[in-house]
């Protein structure tokens, strides 16, 4: 029995909220707070049997935060805010001795930049102050991680290559819109893209490399190389690999408005004049577009995410290609979320289950690659993610 606070009300914190409060037995205590009150009380009526308390918190707001905690006294706070609040959050949990966990790693706001060199570098002071940062623990990273190292565990004795493919083939009806947080999510794929390849990240500009990948129950994709964070904990806590990429799908329409958007400034983080007031583009154009939670209703169509690895077993090259599949309507159905909200939240709830029922335990910032992945495998099927695998066959990234 433990109690938990989740920071953040967007359509992730809504999902593990949800699952949450369907594991009373471990979850019996849950607070859902954020900057805006009202969305977290819907939350919480949604889910109903009194089973949330509700709060408001500026999550930049450190004493706030501390405050806060000291009030409610979690076990772990778990964090589905923006990535811009990871570190103000980690040092209120420092402060007060809370085990911390996250789904994104930090990101300044000024610039398009992500790497886990800043909360990497909370891993002495966690470690003295006896209590555990678990980072990445949503799909990707996260289950894309612990797949990894499932894959290293059971079917490895070296992995050489990996890929991680990301493919949403939903429809959401919209003219243009962005699955999570339009800021976040136009930061990630406006950057310049970027691999491991014999010892040595390789930098290209945004979206130059693409190909077709087949999809399990989909089919082909255009995918684009992209630079995502878990490969920078993966190339490190899997010294063997030679090489490591992440591939997204997105459709000709999409990209054709993104570039638009690019073209005309829209997409820059750089403050602009506007009738005597400050503003940034990005920031703007996310308060024009839908709100990814609006997206859920009607949405249909299925993600497929997995891992697709290359290596030596007992001598012999293995091909390994592990993967879960998601459906729009069915997340919608059960937690009033789209798929890519769910895929993010369930593993949340889970990485904390892991964490509270000792399962995971340390002292110290961790990625998820770095625990036992079997545990967790085992349980992530029941609550929504179920995972399928074959071995030495074709890895379709590769054709």
């Amino acid at each position: 029995m433990a109690r938990v606070l989740i920071i953040g009300a967007g359509g992730v914190g809504a999902v593990v909220a949800h699952k949450c409060a369907a594991v009373p037995e471990v979850f019996s205590n849950i607070m859902l707070a954020s900057r805006t009150k009202s969305k977290c009380d819907k939350i919480a009526a949604e889910i109903g049997g009194n089973r949330i308390e509700t709060a408001q918190i500026d999550a930049d707001n450190v004493p706030e935060l501390i405050a806060l905690i000291e009030n409610y006294k979690p076990d772990l706070v778990i964090n589905v805010a923006l990535p811009y609040q990871d570190l103000p959050i980690m040092d209120a949990c420092l402060a007060t001795k809370t085990h911390y966990m996250d789904t994104a790693n930090y990101e300044p706001i000024d610039e398009a930049k992500f790497e886990y060199k800043w909360q990497w570098a909370y891993h002495n002071r966690f470690k003295e102050a006896g209590i555990m940062a678990l980072l990445g623990c949503g799909f990707d990273p996260g289950v894309t991680g612990i797949y990894t190292a499932y894959a290293a565990k059971h079917h490895f004795d070296e992995i050489h290559y990996l890929d991680i493919v990301d493919c949403n083939a939903g429809d959401h009806g919209k003219a243009f819109a962005t699955n999570f947080n339009p800021e976040i999510n136009i930061r990630e794929i406006t950057q310049p893209g970027k691999y491991w390849e014999n010892g040595a990240w390789h930098e290209i500009p945004a979206m130059s490399i693409h190909k077709p990948i087949y999809y399990p129950n989909i089919g082909e994709r255009e995918s684009y190389l992209l630079f995502h964070e878990e490969l920078e904990s993966l190339t490190k806590n899997f010294p063997t690999l030679k090489r490591a990429r992440f591939w997204m799908t997105f459709g000709p329409k999409y990209i054709n408005v993104l570039n638009v958007l690019q073209e005309v400034g829209m997409t820059s983080i750089k403050p602009v004049m506007y009738e005597g007031r400050e503003i940034v583009p990005l920031q703007f154009l996310k308060a024009v577009l839908p709100e990814p939670s609006s997206l859920a209703e009607g949405y249909k169509g299925e993600t497929s995410i997995g891992c697709q690895i290359r290596g030596i077993k007992d001598g012999k090259e293995r091909t390994y290609y592990i993967w879960n599949n998601c459906d729009h309507a069915e997340a919608y159905k059960e937690t009033g979320a789209q798929a890519i909200s769910y895929t993010t939240g369930v593993p949340a709830m889970l990485g904390a289950k892991m964490i509270l029922t000792g399962k995971w335990n340390g002292k110290g910032v961790f990625n998820v690659e770095e625990f036992d992945p079997d545990p967790f495998m085992a349980e992530i099927g029941k609550y929504g993610l179920p995972w399928h695998e074959e071995i030495d066959k074709p890895l379709p990234v590769e054709k």
